[in-house]
């Protein structure tokens, strides 16, 4: 099976503009491509996944990626699947995330000895001259093509800021900038950003030929990657600070008996023949099935070791009814204690199990938490720091969200 083959096989591709010239070149290892990372936030996070396994699956064939940090589209914001127009950010908060952004995207891509390149578009957007944009680049973009992309058309009964509706003209110079600078010559991206891809490989034959070598793939890449990277409470980011190696487990082990054998074929590097055969898995082999993707892209998040830890603690807590020593953990300090007590609803904000006291005490009257495996039914149940030395007791609001409490 060729490279292509498999990227089909995982159901990765949605859309090309040129298939036999693609598989040709990704498939002989010729493919100098990219996939831009907007810095909205201090983390990549699992709607980012599918892209950077991809980037590792080209580079492994021996293509080479290039990843854009968006460094100068951040600035504007990118209006595709929005309902309202970001919040700006300000030039010092963009650059703090594209240092994040490199940090991460480094478990994922080799950048030694030029197998990959790591650019940021600010380095010729920033410094456009706006009526040489127009001259050089506006005359290829018809106003009335543009209205009829999705990006667009899904807000015009909302608004569309004249300041999103260039982000189009921007992503595509990138791709004309990449060109141009590195001989990049495909782009991959979400299905969602089709509108601003084809741009990008229109201006290059525009302005420099038809002979131009400008390919665009796209992926099920945002319409599925989002949907995987939001749950209930927000993101889950692949900053082990912001979302811990076992939430990070337990977000893949919890997810829908639909989408467990999709996630595998599209985000591991589990063999298809493997994949192929737990097809017809069903029940408790379900079950199993999801313990092998959880642990599989944990460990090419976080390394084997967190994903082994990850792993024993939940079966402790899930299949031995029990505590372990990886669970994540909340300390509580002296403040934490009013007149020597806390509080189930106090407990619940400070444990990061619940936003606000309001969601804990609904958690708490619909019978959701408990201690310890003791339902927690009053809203004003106490406890003090002697409760929670030695080794702790777990709290655990719903299936899926819980903490080993200690005390100092």
């Amino acid at each position: 099976m060729t490279l292509y083959d498999e990227l089909v096989a995982r159901g990765l591709i949605a859309q090309v503009t040129n298939e036999e010239e693609i598989k040709k070149m990704i498939n002989a290892g010729e493919a100098t491509f990219y996939i831009g990372f907007d810095p909205t936030a201090d983390s990549l996070h699992v709607g980012h996944f599918m892209a950077l396994c991809l980037m590792k699956r080209l580079q492994m064939a021996g293509n080479k990626p290039i990843a854009l940090l968006g460094g100068g589209t951040g600035m504007i914001g990118d209006p595709s699947g929005r309902t309202d127009m970001r919040q700006m950010m300000t030039k010092e908060t963009i650059d703090h995330n594209i240092e994040c952004f490199k940090k991460q995207m480094s478990r994922f891509i080799d950048f030694s000895d030029g197998k990959a390149l790591m650019v940021n578009n600010a380095d010729w957007l920033l410094d456009l001259n706006y009526v040489d944009l127009l001259r050089e680049v506006g005359a290829c973009f018809s106003v009335n093509n543009m209205l009829r992309a999705e990006c667009y058309k899904q807000r015009m009964e909302k608004g569309l800021s004249f300041l999103e509706f260039n982000y189009m003209i921007m992503q595509s110079y990138d791709f004309y900038a990449l060109y141009q600078k590195y001989g990049c010559n495909m782009q991959f991206g979400g299905n969602d950003q089709w509108s601003n891809m084809l741009g990008g490989t229109e201006l290059i034959r525009r302005k420099l030929g038809k002979d131009a070598y400008a390919m665009t793939i796209t992926l099920l890449l945002n319409s599925e990657g989002k949907k995987m990277g939001k749950t209930q409470s927000g993101a889950v980011w692949l900053d082990p600070n912001k979302t811990s190696p076992f939430d990070f487990y337990q977000y893949w082990r919890n997810v829908a008996d639909a989408d467990v054998m999709k996630c595998i074929r599209m985000l591991t590097f589990l063999p298809l023949e493997e994949i192929d055969a737990m097809a017809d898995w069903e029940g408790s082999q379900l079950n199993q099935a999801k313990e092998i993707l959880a642990y599989e892209l944990t460990k090419l998040v976080h390394g084997e070791e967190e994903a082994a830890k990850a792993q024993k603690a939940a079966k402790a807590l899930f299949v031995q009814g029990g505590a372990s020593a990886d669970m994540p953990e909340c300390v509580l300090a002296d403040e934490d204690f009013t007149d020597g007590s806390i509080d189930i609803l106090s407990l619940l904000v400070k444990a990061e199990l619940a936003a606000t006291r309001s969601e804990a005490r609904r958690n708490v009257t619909q019978g959701g938490v408990t201690l310890d495996g003791e339902k927690v039914t009053d809203i004003k149940a106490a406890y003090t720091a002697d409760d929670f030395m030695g080794d702790g007791k777990v709290l655990k609001r719903g299936k899926k969200k819980f903490k080993k409490i200690f005390a100092k």
